[in-house]
């Protein structure tokens, strides 16, 4: 089934089962995403390591500051889509995008604060111009009624490239900063998402014809209004937010966000009320899916955070000596190594173990690989031992993706020649109901490892990761196909903008969430939140569906 669904890209002509452009965006996106999840996947490694040259920031902080970065590369997706639609045209707002992430990305490669948070800027502001941009370029290559009925498989075929990206990226991000540094991998992904955009500009005349400014209708929202109604509320907002003494949301960049995202959620529902009646109910069932699954991406967005540090602090990383070599090859070894030290230390942010007669016998940063581990499993000291790098299991998720999007495809092709294929709104359900019971392999992991008192095994994350791919897949690029057939066309980029205004929204709060693990002292508590927060989004869900399957069918005949 892998090879089927591999085939079809490299094979897309204008008579196959796919557009020729498919496969020009397939790999633009492949590098793209190539580049953003090498830099994600190291960044809360690199904002919180004391050791390589990282910026020493406490778990907290950095759980903070990543929360509100990606957050705000899924906010500005919104303004990308308004001015792709109305002013740019899509393959001029992807390459301004494309061009400014690069930079970004190769911007973190250089020491200081201003430096690092105009590199941010950069990726932000690029992000918002590439990501709905190329989603929508795609579902407008499924309109020609030849491919229309393929557009959920043409989804799914280009968030397989996505994954694709993001599964090999964490290899290079390993190697390159176990070896050369952290800079090296910051420009890494700065060169993936350069290849991204040319790949894109030399498919281009395979979708050059479609790149037309839509006229806008009299009771659409100019652009200098949406700036003035829209916009400067959201920044002074967001500003107020910032200033508020204490903090009402945990901290000042939290309170910023969300005051900040309340004008643009308004402005998102304003759309009802200027719609007619004709489009305002396909964009009611999008506002109604986009609140849903913001609790998917709160979840799903702690593979940074949370998952990461259990996967640093609580998993079993050692290497058996025989793989070793080959691990190395394939960039996956970081090197570890045991020191004693028989000096007092008073530095906090230093642990000792101490003997029966108060003698130092181990010193270590916190958090450790070892500080779990008990005494008679330590290695002699000064000796190396060989671990998995922590950002390796950024790529479980994206392996499964690959492995799993044609037996996903191929299931739901299946059901389909026997008319028993669940609606998209039935396969976004699905998604969320299997991401709440992802959760809860987490929770038996705290368990079997008594709280995080000895280390766990790798599959508990790998198993983790492998359940709630299912459910990305069922709700991810289904929710992009369904903002192609719902959305009115003037405004499609938009919409699309929408989306990922609900997984910014749900990215915040993911950070949000992981910025909590250390007040769980039972760190099972905070993994049955997360089923609860699901379990409720699926089942609220589950009482629309009957509605929105009926919005789906009518636009979709």
């Amino acid at each position: 089934m892998g090879i089927s669904i591999l085939k079809q890209i490299s094979m897309a002509k204008s008579k196959s089962n796919h557009p020729a452009g498919l496969k020009y965006l397939f790999f633009s996106e492949m590098w793209e995403r190539f580049g953003f999840y090498l830099m994600l996947g190291i960044f809360f490694l690199y904002m919180t390591d004391t050791e390589k040259g990282g910026m020493g920031l406490a778990n907290k902080e950095g759980a903070d500051i990543f929360g509100t970065f990606i957050a705000l590369v899924y906010l500005t997706p919104f303004i990308g889509g308004l001015l792709a639609d109305r002013v740019l045209g899509y393959r001029l707002s992807i390459t301004i995008g494309g061009i400014l992430m690069g930079l970004g990305y190769c911007g973190l490669a250089f020491d200081g604060m201003p430096m690092f948070y105009l590199s941010l800027l950069l990726i932000i502001i690029g992000n918002g111009f590439f990501k709905p941009n190329i989603s929508t370029l795609l579902g407008m290559l499924y309109n020609n009624p030849e491919y229309k009925n393929q557009k959920d498989a043409g989804y799914n075929i280009f968030y397989m490239g996505i994954n694709i990206g993001a599964f090999i990226c964490n290899f290079f991000a390993a190697y390159l900063r176990n070896t050369f540094g952290w800079g090296h991998a910051f420009i890494a992904a700065g060169i993936g998402m350069f290849l991204g955009v040319i790949i894109f500009w030399i498919g281009s005349r395979h979708y050059n014809h479609l790149d037309v400014v839509k006229p806008s209708n009299p009771e659409d929202m100019s652009i200098a209004k949406v700036f003035g109604v829209v916009l400067l509320p959201a920044f002074i907002a967001g500003y107020i937010g910032w200033i508020i003494p204490d903090n009402i949301f945990g901290s000042d960049s939290t309170d910023a966000f969300i005051f900040g995202a309340l004008p643009v959620a308004l402005f998102y529902v304003s759309l009802l009320f200027s719609l007619n009646k004709t489009d305002r109910r396909p964009v009611a069932a999008l506002l109604s899916i986009f609140g849903v699954v913001i609790v998917f991406w709160a979840i799903f967005k702690q593979n940074g955070t949370a998952l990461t540090t259990w996967a640093k602090s609580y998993t079993d990383r050692e290497l058996p000596a025989s793989i070793v070599p080959v691990a190395k090859t394939l960039g996956m070894v970081q090197e570890m190594k045991f020191e004693k030290d028989s000096l007092p230390l008073i530095d906090e942010q230093f642990r000792v173990q101490r003997d029966e007669s108060g003698q130092i016998i181990m010193a270590y940063t916190e958090p450790s690989y070892y500080k779990n581990i008990p005494p008679e499993n330590w290695p002699e000291p000064g000796t190396s031992v060989s671990l998995v790098s922590t950002e390796i299991f950024q790529s479980v998720n994206p392996f499964f993706v690959i492995l799993l999007t044609p037996v996903v495809v191929g299931i739901f092709i299946f059901l389909r020649r026997r008319n028993r294929e669940p609606s998209t709104p039935g396969k976004i359900f699905y998604g969320l109901l299997i991401t709440a019971i992802s959760t809860l392999i987490m929770v038996a992991a705290v368990y079997v490892t008594q709280n995080g008192e000895i280390k766990g095994s790798a599959w508990w994350l790998i198993s983790t990761y492998g359940v709630i791919t299912v459910g990305e897949l069922c709700l991810s690029p289904m929710g992009l196909s369904l903002v192609s057939k719902l959305s009115p066309p003037r405004i499609t980029a938009l919409m699309m903008g929408g989306w990922f205004l609900s997984t910014s929204i749900g990215n915040k709060l993911s950070g949000v969430l992981a910025a909590l693990w250390d007040g769980y002292e039972n760190k099972a508590d905070f993994f049955y939140v997360n089923f609860i927060v699901a379990l409720i989004s699926a089942v609220a869900i589950l009482f629309m569906l009957k509605w929105l399957r009926t919005i789906v069918k009518e636009h979709s005949a």
